[in-house]
């Protein structure tokens, strides 16, 4: 054989790679294409003399996007000698070559060819056929499981040489012998038989999408490769798994999904419901947020729609991810949004959602009689000599109920939660897609509307987003690419958030007097009246982003391609905050007071703010590709500049006379406030990636990216960040082959080293260079007179030396199939090394400097992913199931600086990330005598309260007392272990059902003083839970000695409330995610409307949770965030 492919003279391939490389110098830029590696082979110079058929298609088929599937009856004509000479011709016009000299012919849909045999030959074919068996003629339509026609599959009768392929409506048409059997094939979907019985003529085919095809394409920094040639840790998902999440934040669909992504929520609330996401555990004190990618440009992750989504992979490893060099420390997540395709024809899809946000059940509180007899009882415990009935009387302890009846004002019973919380919200989704093209044009465009209100009254979003993806091939060297993405959303909120003070105020104080008045409250403390009167904010986002890129094709295997991507943020908000009071129960027209201590609604007040932020991104890519014998190489380099500048301002004027005219120029110019601030930040990139494969078994890859910030000193601004990685196909291997294990269908080797940065830390873009901050103030002169005058003073101290974070990270792992490819499973172990960690030190606050970043610490995370799925079909009945797996440990191994302790947790250097922090706890003290034979932290502690263990003292030995600075400890670490996720689907005849659920198998959680802690701020509200088990000198000795909760205590509340082992417990959770259940009308009810699909559906997302906490509290949640609700909706989506 001889099979090459002619790149032109040495000399001029080294001058187009010098002229790329000259290219990619000026700042002002274009910006490269996130192209596939394997799209470059479209157009070749292909030469082949005396080469059989096989070996022109597998060479086409390792140099191009294409992936061939043959007719088995085409298998004698594979082997016969072709002379082909088509100089720079497109794979096209190869195939047409080919296939006049062997009578063959082919059908290119999308990535797939389809080779089959020509007219001529099928006709002799089925005449001879005909001959040996009777025929009949039978028609039918090939689905993906969605109803979505597949368009190019093949439809052959097993054991003979007849085949056809389906048209652009998944139609085909066949003649057939008796009795045979189909089956049905097409890239990407398992393969299916159909038998031909009885007199029936119409046969619908739904294929089952293959999951883990090993050519399925898997997208990557700057490219994309087919998942068989991957040597990095990458855990991709599809759109279409993420949509049936049924949620309006990206992020939140990511939950559970992917192995080694920990994805938790912070709240649940309309427009604010984003997602705290962490690849691999976490690195650094500092920023752990991973590197969001959309289409190649850096981007937010809930600024895309679900319904644009492709497919979204996350790079975990450093060989996955050094290709985005300083920024990718914490992983990278990139994200491919639908592009449209060339059928020649338009489609339509139409979906519209209705459903409810219902509230989950709230923390329970003890009923009036009980808080008021538990009242007395701290008092007691305080003060014992003062009798039982200190605060509340036994006539009110007895009757307060009843006197509720006849004087509501004087004995009031507020259901707080209940008054302020609506039992559900309505919701409701519009998304209408658009997509078409022909082999010049390819379009798809997306609008979408989502609204969703608040479980409480005057919160609400509302949001627009359109986004529209243009691809041209211009001629057979030139091709380009327009995208556009909007996005407008609107959030409504009150000014005030109830939901922790409504939690801790006692149904005693009143929210309303009896004639519907705003009541005082606590003391002026109403989280109704300020909900209701207090004011509102409106907010207001607009995103505008734009990706223009031109690529062309010189020579052969070398593509060069620039991008240029703009993005534009405008936010504003409006807060109008309104003076709230309260009047007397028995007067109306005197006002007793403003609410919230009466001071901060006293007066009427309105706050302004913009905030704008321009950042552009530009590109440029070079991509070479070559292949000699059993060799394969793939060369990319490129350049990269970011620019970011934004700006922002905020405005305020107080005592407004009108409410009506929520205008800056309305309020008094006396009471008016003023600031802004602005920031500028640049980054330059070089970076280069090399593959190699040799006979598509030994893998190789290499990465290089060098890195220039303007955040650190010119001395320090340049950081490399290489990567390495080798895979080893076993399963390819001879000897393998040679073994016949029908049972192992592939097996990879996986191996990775690399180095990664992070630039990130926080809002000072200047570190180096020492702040002041401006100011005025008044001066008292020696003569008696105030004047006004500017002031100057020290902000930031300059760390002339600081420079990149550096993470350096190894990873061993295997990918395995078994049993035909239909179940797979993929491992990995990796650990990673964190030097000169960025966080902030102390500094004597004499110096007036807030505390300064330098690099000042190093850490260490080992961990591993596990992925297990399983996919297969009995008759009409498919399923599938995915599981994930991950752990991992973090741990601080030096810290230049003293412990950082905050909200009970520490970081210390030679313990665990930020592991809890207190005291060891031996119990409720039960006898007088065992107090006063123990250390206390105080002397007030007595029988009742906690009892904690004496650790040290000043010489390192136990000193008899109970203090911070020598009896905390860890206590244990607080990041999640063992974390889970999985994904269950089924479809039979229309229905399909789709089940995700994910939980975190241990974890050491707390319980917050706001679950457990009665009267907390000396007056709040007692939860339920610990009724009837806590200490009380009441109580036999018995359920003393066996309560769970210390005594009714003020004097002894920060005692016995402070961060210990008492109070720890395990906070693993199992939380149904999502249950989707779906009806696909049959095709032949619809089509006579022009309808192709229609699909009702109903989904439940965060059905239930099992775990410890405290009934009414959630494990993802904290005590005053806006809770996890439960979303029921109900939908239609409808294709034309």
């Amino acid at each position: 054989m001889n099979l090459t492919t002619i790149v032109g003279k040495t000399g001029t391939g080294m001058r187009m790679l010098c002229l790329a490389g000259l290219l990619s110098f000026p700042v002002v830029s274009l910006q490269a294409s996130n192209i596939s590696l394997t799209e470059l082979g479209k157009t070749m110079l292909l030469k082949a003399d005396d080469s059989t058929v096989k070996q022109v298609f597998d060479y086409i088929e390792r140099h191009s996007k294409y992936v061939f599937v043959y007719d088995q009856h085409v298998k004698n004509l594979l082997t016969k000698k072709v002379n082909v000479a088509t100089k720079g011709k497109s794979v096209e016009d190869i195939l047409a070559a080919v296939c006049s000299q062997t009578g063959l012919k082919y059908h290119i849909n999308d990535r797939q060819v389809t080779i089959s045999l020509g007219e001529k030959v099928n006709k002799q074919t089925f005449q001879r056929e005909s001959k040996r068996t009777a025929g009949r003629k039978i028609k039918g339509v090939v689905g993906d499981g969605n109803n979505e026609p597949l368009i190019g599959a093949t439809v052959k009768v097993k054991g003979t040489n007849i085949v056809t392929v389906t048209d652009m409506d998944g139609n085909f048409e066949l003649e057939v012998p008796s009795g045979a059997e189909l089956v049905v094939s097409y890239i990407g979907f398992n393969d299916q038989t159909v038998k031909i019985s009885g007199s029936k003529s119409t046969y619908d085919v739904e294929l089952q999408e293959n999951t883990n095809s090993l050519d399925e394409l898997v997208v990557i920094g700057y490219g994309t490769v087919k998942k068989k040639d991957l040597t990095g840790a990458v855990a991709a998902v599809k759109g279409d798994e993420l949509v049936n999440k049924r949620t309006t934040m990206l992020s939140n669909a990511l939950q559970g999904s992917l192995s080694g992504v920990t994805v938790s929520r912070n709240s649940s609330a309309p427009g604010s419901g984003a997602s705290s996401i962490r690849v691999r555990g976490i690195t650094t004190i500092g920023e752990s947020s991973p590197l969001v990618i959309v289409d190649g440009v850096e981007s937010t992750l809930d600024y895309v729609n679900a319904n644009d989504v492709e497919s979204i992979s996350v790079l975990k490893d450093a060989a996955a991810a050094s290709i985005y060099g300083s920024k990718a420390a914490a992983g990278v997540i990139l994200v491919t949004t639908k592009r449209g395709n060339d059928t020649g024809k338009i489609d339509l899809k139409y979906n519209a959602e209705f459903g409810w946000e219902i509230r989950t059940k709230q923390p329970s509180m003890v009923g009036v009689t009980r808080y008021l007899e538990m009242n007395n009882e701290l008092q007691y415990n305080d003060n014992p000599s003062g009798g039982f009935f200190q605060v509340y009387t036994a006539d009110q302890t007895k009757n307060w109920v009843k006197y509720n009846q006849t004087d509501p004002n004087n004995y009031p019973i507020t259901d707080w939660q209940g008054l302020i919380l609506n039992s559900s919200a309505p919701r409701m989704t519009h998304s209408l897609t658009v997509s078409g093209g022909n082999k010049a044009v390819k379009s798809v465009a997306t609008l979408t509307y989502d609204e969703v209100d608040g479980l409480y009254d005057g919160r609400g979003f509302q949001r627009y987003m359109f986004r529209a993806n243009n691809d041209f091939n211009i001629n057979k060297k030139l091709s380009a690419s327009l995208d556009v993405s909007i996005r407008h959303a609107k959030s409504r909120n009150q000014i005030y958030d109830p939901f922790s003070t409504m939690r801790l105020m006692p149904a005693i104080y009143p929210a309303m007097w009896s004639d519907g008045r705003i009541a005082s409250g606590k003391s002026g403390s109403n989280p109704y009246g300020l909900l209701k009167n207090g004011g509102s904010t409106v907010s207001h986002s607009t995103q505008l982003s734009g990706k223009g890129s031109l690529t062309y094709k010189p020579l052969t295997g070398l593509s060069l391609s620039a991008i240029i991507s703009p993005f534009i943020n405008y936010q504003k908000n409006k807060q109008f905050k309104l003076a709230c009071w309260y009047t007397l129960p028995d007067d109306p027209d005197v006002i007793g007071g403003y609410l919230d201590a009466g001071s901060l609604y006293a007066t009427n007040k309105l706050t302004e703010g913009r905030n704008d932020n321009w950042h552009v991104t530009s590109q440029l890519l070079a991509n070479y590709m070559r292949t000699f014998g059993k060799h394969d190489i793939t060369v990319m380099a490129g350049f990269e500049n970011y620019y970011m500048k934004s700006e922002n301002l905020s405005a305020a004027r107080d005592q407004y006379e009108l409410t009506n005219y929520p205008f800056l120029n309305i309020g008094s110019e006396d009471f008016q406030t003023n600031s802004g601030t602005g920031a500028e930040y640049t980054s330059n990139s070089f970076f280069g990636r090399l593959l190699y494969s040799y006979a598509n078994r030994y893998l190789f890859q290499a990465n290089v990216r060098r890195d220039g910030s303007s955040r650190f000193a010119k001395n320090y601004r340049w950081g490399t960040f290489p990567s390495f990685s080798a895979g080893w196909v076993m399963s390819e291997e001879p000897f393998m082959q040679k073994a016949n294990l029908p049972w192992l269908s592939y097996l990879k080797l996986r191996a990775s080293w690399g180095k990664l940065g992070n630039e990130r830390i926080g809002s000072n873009y200047f570190p180096y260079i020492a702040l002041m901050n401006f100011g005025s103030t008044l001066f008292y002169m020696a003569d008696g007179s105030v004047v006004s005058g500017s002031t100057a003073r020290p902000a930031v101290l300059a760390v002339e030396d600081i420079t990149w974070e550096t993470t350096t990270s190894t990873d061993l792992g295997f990918d395995a199939n078994f049993l035909n490819n239909r179940l797979h499973i993929n491992f990995d172990y990796y650990w990673k090394k964190t030097t000169d960690m960025l966080l902030a030190i102390q500094i004597p606050y004499t110096m007036g400097y807030n505390s300064p970043n330098t690099n000042a610490g190093k850490m260490s995370t080992h961990g591993y992913d596990i992925d297990v799925s399983w996919q297969d079909h009995i008759g009409d009945f498919k399923y599938s199931v995915g599981l994930n797996f991950s752990d991992y440990l973090s741990k601080i191994d030096y810290l230049n600086n003293s412990d950082i302790i905050s909200g009970g947790k520490v970081k210390r250097a030679g313990v665990l990330f930020n592991e809890f922090y207190g005291y060891v706890c031996d119990g409720i003290y039960q006898t007088q005598d065992e107090v006063k034979n123990s250390a206390r932290t105080s002397s007030s502690v007595t029988v009742g309260d906690l009892k904690y263990r004496d650790i040290s003292g000043p010489d390192g030995v136990p000193d008899g007392k109970i203090s911070p600075e020598y009896d905390r400890v860890p206590l244990g670490n607080s990041l999640p272990r063992y974390q889970y996720g999985g994904n269950l689907s089924a479809s039979w005849k229309g229905i399909d059902l789709s089940i995700a659920f994910q939980g975190i198998g241990k974890q050491n959680a707390y319980l917050d003083q706001a679950m457990v802690q009665p009267f907390r701020n000396n007056f709040g509200n007692v939860p339920a839970i610990i009724e009837g088990k806590y200490w009380s000198p009441f109580n036999t000795d018995a359920e003393n000695a066996s309560a769970k909760y210390p005594r009714l205590s003020n004097v002894s509340k920060d005692n016995n409330y402070a961060t210990s082992s008492y109070w720890m417990f395990n906070g693993s959770y199992f939380r149904l995610k999502n249950v989707t259940l779906g009806y696909t009308l049959p095709k032949n009810w619809t089509k006579y409307v022009g309808i192709d699909r229609t699909r009702l559906y109903i989904s439940g997302s965060d059905l239930f949770c099992i775990s410890n906490y405290p009934k009414g509290w959630d494990p993802e949640m904290g005590t005053s965030a806006y809770p996890i609700t439960t979303s029921l909706v109900v939908g239609v989506q409808v294709n034309f």
